[in-house]
């Protein structure tokens, strides 16, 4: 009796084991699946090497869906406008800013303001649509995201712009250039991965 509960206790550590080892196997290829579909999405961005950078560690929730890896791009890039519009705001107390820098400094802040609130806006229609979606109401929602994506992207190029000509070189300006550039790139690689989830539909 005392042989054949042991024998039945070992066989079942024994079955339990190995489903352990195939359940972590089948979630290792898993998850290597999903990075490889995100490396993959990458490709088509402007940037590949900073969008798999961004988004490799995202991959287990965005599970092979585009919708899902786009939305986590405009999240990314939605974090990093907040960032860069704090960074922005502190420089207006930069030691020995000049008038004209300072200028281009709050224009910069105004639009970076402007590029959080439209890419918040992108965010927030995106989880609306749904994988494999279709119709007026879906292309509508989607135009919406993309415009806005856009826009975000071009208020991003205006703060640049501010900074233009020899006279604004300097410190200042590759500081805050460093962090808007950032910003930027990575709005592109969004709004490229919301056309990859456009062209699924």
């Amino acid at each position: 009796m005392a042989k054949s509960l042991a024998l039945s206790l070992i066989l079942f550590v024994m079955y339990a084991s190995t489903a352990a080892i195939a359940m972590a196997r089948n979630l290792g290829e898993e998850s290597s699946d999903d990075t490889k579909f995100v490396k993959a999405s990458c490709q088509t961005t402007t940037y590949p090497e900073l969008c798999f950078q961004s988004l490799s560690s995202y991959a287990s929730e965005i599970k092979k869906r585009p919708r899902q890896l786009a939305e986590t791009a405009l999240a990314v890039s939605l974090a990093r406008a907040k960032s860069a519009k704090t960074y922005v705001s502190d420089m207006t107390d930069y030691k020995g800013i000049t008038e004209r820098q300072h200028e281009a400094v709050s224009d910069c802040i105004e639009e970076m303001g402007d590029t959080v609130d439209r890419l918040r806006s992108s965010l927030k229609e995106l989880k609306h649509l749904e994988e494999g979606e279709s119709g007026e109401d879906f292309w509508l929602c989607l135009g919406n995201v993309r415009t806005w994506t856009s826009a975000a992207l071009t208020d991003e190029t205006t703060c640049l712009d501010g900074f233009g000509g020899k006279a604004m070189d300097g410190e200042l300006k590759s500081l805050i250039r460093e962090h808007i550039l950032r910003v930027a790139q990575d709005t592109s690689n969004a709004l490229a991965l919301i056309n990859v989830f456009a062209s699924k539909h």
